[in-house]
């Protein structure tokens, strides 16, 4: 049977989704042993242990969740409680405030929709979350621009002057620029954006008339970093908690948050757009969030754990103890191994190395490409990581470390991408 041109054009493998085949492999020391190890999903597994304990202790479903529901009106007034209660808001939270996805790709699809006509173009700084991109672009027919830094932070003050100059870029070309993505803390920098720069964010948003989309999904995973002396670390600041009086039109700016990373549940594809100064944009998303809503039992759930206080304060500070811990673990790691890395993390799951520099340390070039080198390698020893390529890094031989995983699945994991690195290397090739 003829398939449509577009779903011809993604029926043809993608090796960038080769990581779905590594989680149907993973390793195991006893059951699997010849299984892969992946350090490459963005997945904290260190509190599943407590969350299960919540979830199965308050899992009683009312009949009601095998219906339509109640609109999820019990979530949405949960939700808003529990967004003011940690992100600070200016204003407080409503339950109209939010509009409900099946997790924040879906979110930020939807507000690419809401916000771009076919052509027009969205802003994303390197290096990027690679979902960004098929959230952004693949179903939607909106573009994005991709904005080089060079030798500017890309979350720093001197960063902002290449966003400007991204939408002149694209003004020129004729395209309307209709928004600029953050992810904030930032995947794969794990850090957070100072208060400052996110003003001056807002009012090059506010100058352009640009919609300021805010991706705040590891906005709770963030933890105090005692490793990395003598480096200036901004704390994490939701940009609800920023007055935008004379700043920006608040209807510009909208934050995406969902439990899949704060609450470690990936799987049970729960998120929101935050948009508390305009509600022309939730009205527009009933109608199309029906192919988006998630279901009565994920938010039964999640209303559940919103709802706990307790739980919730006692979860953010032994998550933040684990995360901090691992982070420790993991750069101690790479010091002791002499891998670069980009320091100053605060936030999320990764580390940011420099793989491509410890593998030309051992090995001649074979012609390939550093970032092509060192993923063979990689997966040579039945190793998954992300690469740079994936992230629009501007810098080849990089890749993201995920280090919230069990113990000794790390610990497999770095002493794999080790003997990635010390492959024996013959007439120029390795093995």
């Amino acid at each position: 049977m003829a398939l449509s041109t577009r779903a011809q054009d993604l029926s043809k493998p993608d090796p960038k989704f080769f990581f779905w085949e590594v989680l149907q492999n993973i390793w195991d020391p006893q059951n699997n042993p010849n299984g892969f190890v992946s350090l490459g999903v963005a997945e904290n597994v260190l509190m599943h242990d407590m969350l299960s304990e919540h979830m199965h202790r308050n899992m009683a479903l009312p009949n009601e969740d095998f219906t339509y529901g109640d609109g999820k009106k019990r979530l949405k007034s949960a939700l808003a409680r529990f967004l003011t209660r940690y992100f600070h808001p200016v204003v407080t939270v409503e339950p109209s405030h939010l509009t409900i996805s099946n997790g924040c790709s879906s979110a930020l699809e939807h507000t690419a929709w809401a916000f771009g006509n076919p052509g027009d173009v969205f802003l994303l700084g390197k290096p990027y979350y690679g979902t960004f991109v098929p959230d952004v672009t693949l179903r939607m027919g909106t573009q994005l621009a991709m904005v080089d830094f060079d030798d500017a932070d890309p979350l720093g003050e001197d960063g902002v002057p290449k966003y400007e100059g991204a939408i002149r870029d694209a003004q020129a070309k004729g395209k309307r620029v209709a928004g600029l993505i953050l992810a904030h803390p930032h995947n794969p920098l794990g850090r957070s954006y100072p208060r400052k720069v996110l003003l001056a964010l807002m009012r090059l948003c506010q100058k352009h008339q640009v919609h300021l989309i805010c991706d705040e999904i590891y906005a709770l995973s963030t933890f105090t970093n005692t490793v990395d002396q003598g480096v200036e670390i901004a704390p994490f600041e939701s940009v609800l908690s920023i007055n935008t009086a004379g700043v920006i039109d608040p209807a510009l700016v909208h934050v995406i948050w969902g439990i899949s990373k704060d609450f470690g549940a990936n799987g049970l594809r729960l998120g929101a757009i935050i948009s508390q100064n305009n509600l022309g944009l939730h009205r527009a998303l009933v109608p199309p969030s029906l192919y988006s809503s998630s279901s009565s039992i994920s938010d039964h759930v999640v209303a559940n754990i919103l709802e706990d206080d307790a739980w919730i304060d006692g979860y953010i500070l032994q998550n933040r103890t684990k995360l901090a811990e691992s982070y420790e673990h993991v750069v101690q790691w790479a010091r002791s191994n002499g891998i670069e890395y980009a320091a100053g993390v605060n936030a999320a799951f990764f580390l940011w190395v420099d793989l491509g520099s410890a593998y030309r340390e051992r090995h001649t070039d074979d012609g390939r490409g550093i970032d092509q080198a060192v993923n063979d390698a990689l997966l040579r020893q039945r190793m998954f990581l992300a690469s740079g390529l994936q992230f629009g890094s501007e810098r080849p031989g990089w890749f993201r470390i995920v280090f919230t995983q069990r113990r000794d699945h790390l610990d497999e994991g770095l002493r794999r991408i080790i003997a990635a690195m010390n492959e024996v290397q013959t007439d120029g090739r390795t093995q």
